[in-house]
């Protein structure tokens, strides 16, 4: 018997993350025996492009899931909280790469490569054709998620302090537009008003990603913390971020300090990393490599280079992460999900 293949709506199908699933959907061969496109009605009866073939995008509407097994959902939370339900309610797996539900005890927050069981066993708890949402975790938390776990089940995670530094790309189209436009403002001597950024992007780094919460962390820095601690389920993780828009185009950066419970060598968590699905080691510092944004946009691994030890405490190491934030951090970590739910929701052949 082989697998059936199954109707799958994009919604957002029309921005930057939502062409970037449809692209790794066609790249991996995805089962799809329907593909609707969803967005808003303003950009309803556009067209684009899937698996050399032309859709017609259509209008995002409470009915528009009727005969969908899976949802991708791109589109943001407000988005998500008023359309998911009513996929749901149509039977359709819900694949929602928004915050809104990622911290409901009841919604999985998976990352394949860390904790694809826990998503097996919620796809097993169903009824057959039941809908339920499943969570898109935040593109800096997935890539320190992958590089975190195998140092977890190997020596125990004691403490984490992680840096970031995101491209544009993570604030959308409308990102990118905008270092562009600086940049050839600046260039040109001419006066910027900014616009998506509270501040100059070009030639400057923000620290400062999302709104300030009470604490003084902005939502971003805390989603890496609290999202960290459920997909690794240590709920009690000593973490802290901080969360810094750099004025690149694509990839996140990661500067990560991992204290741990037991010895473990840079050596031995090079060779650990090595051996970890969805991980490429690239550290080789004496010939000037390691990890860089320009040379990894477009792939799907998350990187890892800088392994040295921490000489401040008894068991700990620095590492330099870097990962495509549309790529592995958005679209292909939704698209390996999806695949897990077709596999679990049994689409055979008859």
């Amino acid at each position: 018997m082989s697998q059936s293949k199954v109707s799958v709506a994009v919604v957002g199908a029309t921005g930057a993350v939502g062409r970037e699933m449809l692209a790794v959907l066609a790249e991996r061969g995805f089962p799809v025996s329907e593909l609707r496109p969803l967005a808003s009605k303003r950009s309803a009866g556009s067209e684009i492009e899937y698996d050399d073939r032309t859709h017609t995008v259509e209008e995002l509407t409470p009915s528009a899931f009727e005969g969908i097994d899976i949802a991708l959902f791109s589109a943001g939370g407000d988005i998500s909280k008023e359309f998911a339900p009513h996929a749901v309610a149509a039977g359709a797996v819900v694949i929602d790469n928004s915050s809104a539900f990622r911290m409901d005890d009841a919604v999985p927050l998976t990352v394949p490569e860390v904790n694809a069981d826990e998503l097996r066993d919620h796809m097993q708890g169903l009824a057959p054709k039941q809908g339920t949402i499943i969570a898109n975790p935040n593109c800096s938390t997935i890539q320190l998620a992958v590089a975190l776990k195998p140092l977890h089940d190997r020596a125990g995670l004691k403490r984490v302090v992680v840096s970031t530094y995101q491209s544009v790309s993570g604030a959308g189209q409308k990102g990118m537009d905008e270092l562009w436009e600086q940049t050839v403002q600046l260039l040109n001597q001419k006066a910027i008003t900014p616009n998506k950024f509270p501040h100059q992007i070009a030639f400057n780094c923000l620290p400062h990603i999302d709104v300030f919460l009470e604490n003084g962390y902005t939502k971003e820095e805390m989603k890496v913390v609290l999202e960290s601690r459920k997909i690794l389920g240590l709920p009690e993780l000593p973490i802290t971020c901080t969360a810094v828009r750099v004025p690149v185009f694509a990839c996140h950066s990661e500067s990560v300090n991992v204290e741990t419970e037991r010895p473990l060598s840079p050596e031995e968590a090079r060779e650990l990393l090595t051996e970890s699905p969805g991980i490429v080691v690239l550290d080789a510092p004496g010939d000037n490599q390691y990890p860089m944004n320009f040379k990894l946009a477009g792939s799907d691994a998350t990187y890892v280079g800088r392994i040295r030890k921490d000489e401040s405490v008894a068991h700990g190491l620095n590492m330099w992460v870097v990962a495509d934030n549309l790529r592995k951090g958005a679209a292909l970590n939704a698209v390996q999900i999806a695949e897990i739910v077709a596999q679990e929701r049994n689409y055979i052949l008859q």
